[in-house]
């Protein structure tokens, strides 16, 4: 089987984020023309998206319709700016607070006559940028040989592009130490441009080969690729999976993954995706027939649907109620509808978090819209069997869920930030998908056997409920990008990457704590203790996932969803035992 290690520091840097984010708020929010005074950063990918938003890279103001114009992630020349107000836009700064200081510290010293030796790419937008700011003394040297072609200087200090290969500015910061001491040296590049070299230098070593994600114009990721290669190690420079030389790769052993500080989440997942298939394709028989059909059961959403119906099953065990067929099903019906038509509801979301669900969906419509159509309809039939107010709970958010981006509030009306929706409301997604799982697989079967309202019912249906918000939430975490482009304030984005990972374990350590104790305050069966075990499985996907020791693709999104059939078969074998 094919090894694949991603690297820790792959995709968006500080300041890309930065700068797409602004972008995208902006495009949400914006009326009236909106430009990037150049191309955002150096990704096609990225860029198609922003012009399909309506965002228009600016090259020359003259005959253009004034606007609100982004500066770019590179930065531009102050006079630029001022060129651009002047012409009556409204400027919204997106430069990279490192290359924001590497202009403060030319600024600084021209105003005392120092020339400003950068050493970069010549033609690299952020190196013209910082030229604007050393008022005609300015000069771009890109290897040790062009220190021969500077002109006496008396006074000069030396900076880096931020995305500058390290190693190459060390070289040349020696030379000028040993040759012009009277000059000042400062080491501009970024620590995420150091980190990330240092990684893929120290990942070539380990690997047989190294895939290089970005794109061709991205000057950070032809030195990653240049980087593996001085270390010996084949380089496979792409910006897409559809360049993947798959015949070079498949007989290797192992290869490892990085990308460049301009490469969003779902372009890397594609190429892991792709990877993670060579195995599949060249394994014979059993193999590819077994990865299409876990392959199936994971985007169709029914081995998702499956975890319901096992939650469904522990939680009855759990609550000390007789575990029931009918429930199971209506939980797993319920579950498996909702999902296929939130996935085709919120397809644009989609289309940029899973694009190979989005594919899925498109080329199994009308068989997924089938599927959904009689899952919903056995839920609400099953529902039915258990007794009137089950019916009712399950129309209740089934309705609920199917007007999730219905518009509710009237459009002269609005709610806090425009609030028109149920999806307009930050974060509602993965609070509302936990309210309903422990709804459908606690509460419902609850009531078909009493109407009396227990703390074991509100005690498990809460754990059901954090173990389905953990896994969404982490969903959420993965799709953070997506999300944002499509203007949904999801958990992750409302509250940052890091702490809603941190939150995730608080919540797990909690419930692990209270678990416990759970049988002895007579809240719930002495299951508990086997359940303990599927919160320590959570946290050991949480934990790997916030040390990059999985890579995000097929396999690993199976395992995350298979917490609910390892919750199932650590109850069979309690109730088998007791």
């Amino acid at each position: 089987m094919l090894k694949l290690k991603l690297a820790k520091t792959a995709g968006f840097c500080l300041g890309v984020r930065r700068a797409v984010e602004i972008v995208l708020d902006a495009a949400n929010r914006q009326q009236g023309p909106l430009y990037t005074y150049g191309p955002l950063i150096h990704n096609p990918q990225v860029l198609k998206i922003l012009a399909e938003k309506g965002v228009t890279v600016l090259h020359d103001i003259s005959g253009v319709k004034p606007g609100t114009v982004v500066i770019r992630a590179h930065g531009v020349p102050f006079q630029t700016k001022k060129t651009l107000v002047d012409a009556g836009f409204t400027i919204i700064d997106a430069t990279c607070p490192r290359v924001i200081k590497v202009q403060a510290i030319i600024s600084k010293y021209a105003k005392q006559g120092y020339a400003a030796i950068i050493v970069g790419d010549r033609e690299h937008p952020e190196v013209v940028g910082l030229l604007g700011y050393a008022e005609g003394m300015g000069y771009v040297i890109s290897h040790l040989d062009d220190l021969d072609k500077l002109p006496p200087l008396e006074r000069a200090i030396v900076v880096a592009q931020t995305t500058q290969d390290g190693r190459l500015f060390d070289r040349i910061a020696r030379t000028i130490a040993a040759r012009f001491p009277h000059f000042k040296v400062f080491n501009t590049i970024c620590d995420s441009t150091l980190n990330r070299q240092a990684e893929v230098r120290e990942m070539a070593r380990s690997v047989d080969a190294v895939v290089v994600v970005g794109g061709r114009h991205s000057g950070n990721t032809q030195r990653l690729a240049r980087v593996v290669e001085q270390e010996g190690v084949l380089a496979f420079h792409v910006e897409s999976e559809t360049e993947l030389d798959c015949e070079a790769i498949e007989p290797l052993d192992s290869v490892g993954i990085t990308a460049g500080a301009s490469t969003p989440n779902w372009v890397i997942k594609k190429v892991c995706r792709t990877l993670e298939t060579l195995p599949c394709q060249a394994g014979g028989r059993w193999r590819p027939t077994v990865f299409r059909l876990q392959r199936w059961l994971l985007l169709s959403n029914l081995y998702l649907a499956v975890g319901a119906g096992c939650l469904s099953y522990a939680c009855a065990l759990l609550s000390g109620i007789k575990p029931g067929f009918a429930s199971a099903v209506m939980a797993m019906c319920y579950v498996l509808s909702m999902h296929i038509l939130n996935n085709f509801i919120g397809r644009e979301a989609v289309r940029y978090n899973d694009p190979d669900r989005a594919a899925f969906y498109d080329s199994n419509r009308w068989v997924l819209l089938t599927i959904a159509t009689i899952s919903g309809a056995v839920g609400l039939l099953m529902a039915f069997a258990l007794g009137p107010v089950p019916f009712l709970i399950l129309c209740v958010i089934s309705l609920m869920g199917l007007f999730y981006k219905a518009r509710i509030v009237p459009g002269e009306f609005k709610i806090g930030k425009k609030i028109q929706r149920i999806s307009d409301v930050p974060g509602s997604k993965t609070v509302l998908i936990a309210l309903a799982w422990g709804t459908v697989t606690v509460v419902v079967p609850h009531f078909s056997v009493s109407l009396q309202i227990t703390t074991t019912m509100v005690f498990v249906s809460l754990l059901a409920s954090v173990m389905a918000f953990v896994r969404t939430a982490f969903f959420d975490i993965l799709d953070v990008q997506g999300d944002r482009i499509v203007g949904q304030e999801s958990l992750a984005i409302i509250l940052g990457e890091r702490k809603t990972v941190r939150i995730l374990k608080q919540l797990l350590v909690i419930f692990l704590a209270v678990l416990v104790f759970a049988p002895m305050m007579h809240l719930t069966t002495t299951l508990a203790y086997g359940i303990i075990l599927s919160l320590f499985y959570m946290a050991a996907l949480l934990v790997a996932f916030e040390r990059h020791s999985v890579v995000p693709g097929l396999r690993f999104e199976f395992s995350v969803e298979t917490v609910f059939v390892f919750t199932a078969i650590v109850s069979c074998v309690w109730q088998l035992f007791t």
